[in-house]
Formats: C-alpha cells, structure tokens, sequence
C-alpha cells in the first residue's frame, strides 16, 4: 500500500471522528435546549441533558464546560463574527461598511442568532428568566466588542491616531450591532412576521452603519 494511499486512510479516519464529534455535540446541544425551552434553564440539570442526549455526564461536559455553554452553543461563532467582517473585508471596504454587509449577509440567510424565527422569543424568555444567562448574554458582548478591538487594532494602518481608536470604533460598532439584534427581538415578541421585521431592520441598519462609517 503506497504512502499515499496511508495518507488518504488517515484523512477520511480523521474526518469520520471529526463528523461523529460534531454529531455528538449537536445531539447534546439540541436535547439541553428543548428540556430549558420546557423546563427553564434554572431547573435543568447537566445530568439531565446527559439522559436525554444519551451520554454520560462526563460527555456533556467534555463538549460544554458549562451549563450556560449548552445554552449559549454558538457563541464562539457569535464572539468572533464582528471581528471575522473586520479581518474579511475588501480592499477600501471601511470596518462600518464591512460589518453592515455582513449583517445583511445573515439577515438575507435567515441566521439564526438573529432570532427572525417566531420560536427565539420562547428562547428569549428563558434568558430573561435566569440570572445566569443574563450574566453570559453580557459578557458575550463583552468579549465581542474586545475581539472586535483587537481585530480593528491589528488593521488599522501604522500612522493611525492612536490605539485607543480602535476601541472606540469597536465599542460603536458593537453598540450597533446589539441595538439591531435587541430590535429584531423586540419586534419578534411582539408578534410581528419575520418578513416585516426583515425589512424594518434592513432600513434601520442602512442609517445607521451610514452615519458610523465615518467613524470607523
């Protein structure tokens, strides 16, 4: 058998543990969040989720080393996506522009972290109902906004004003952004339709990443 062949074998084996891994997490992020949606997440218990999930307590916590981190399963996609605009955008794309067209881009593909879906206000109401979880919800933006100085530091050009600019347009732009998120979801408890809500959203983040961009 040649080396490449090995080679080959040893790729797809990694990939199988990778999707089984992948697997087992979402498995255990689904069952957590169906039993805080009936429950609350105050009354749940990790060896609950492990029951339901079908693994041991051990399994749940080697995935989430905390019961807010079954909750909250994709906050490092979330922690890391102001900062992932800022790192991606265009030559001569400014860091206002670029985290608006990714905003549009997550709101054209119905994320779900925007919580357009009329079921994120069940969600919504287990956060507001547990001090731990508006505890994690805070140090979320927290860290967004910081992860979102550090990449907007590391961009700016060498003659730039001072460091602390990036600061400042990191604590804007992530001031924007948990406006339009806190907007999306007033709307969405109030019943309105994910399409109206679309549509006001996409108006009202047109003014405002207009006025930031020339702040950023």
């Amino acid at each position: 058998m040649s080396h490449q062949v090995l080679g080959d074998a040893k790729i797809r084996d990694v990939g199988l543990r990778d999707d089984k891994k992948q697997a087992t997490r979402t498995a255990i992020a689904d069952a957590a969040l169906a039993l805080f949606l009936e429950k609350g997440f105050d009354r749940v218990t990790v060896a609950e989720v492990g029951r339901a999930a079908t693994v041991s307590v051990n399994t749940v916590f080697n995935y989430f080393p905390t019961k807010e981190d079954l909750f909250f399963d994709r906050q490092d996609e979330v922690i890391q996506r102001l900062a992932r605009a800022v790192r991606d955008r265009v030559p001569g794309e400014t860091p206002a522009a670029a985290v608006h067209r990714a905003f549009l881009e997550r709101l054209d593909r119905d994320d779900a972290t925007l919580g357009l879906d009329p079921a994120a206000a069940r969600f919504w109401r287990v956060v507001d109902d547990s001090p731990a979880l508006l505890a994690r919800a805070r140090l979320l933006r927290e860290l967004t906004e910081e992860a979102l100085a550090t990449a907007l530091t590391a961009a700016a050009p060498p003659d730039a004003a001072s460091p602390a600019s990036g600061h400042l347009a990191a604590a804007l732009l992530s001031a924007a952004d948990h406006a339009l998120h806190a907007e999306i979801r007033r709307r969405i408890t109030r019943g309105e339709s994910p399409e109206s809500v679309r549509a006001v959203i996409r108006a009202t983040a047109g003014r405002v990443f207009a006025v930031l961009n020339g702040v950023s």
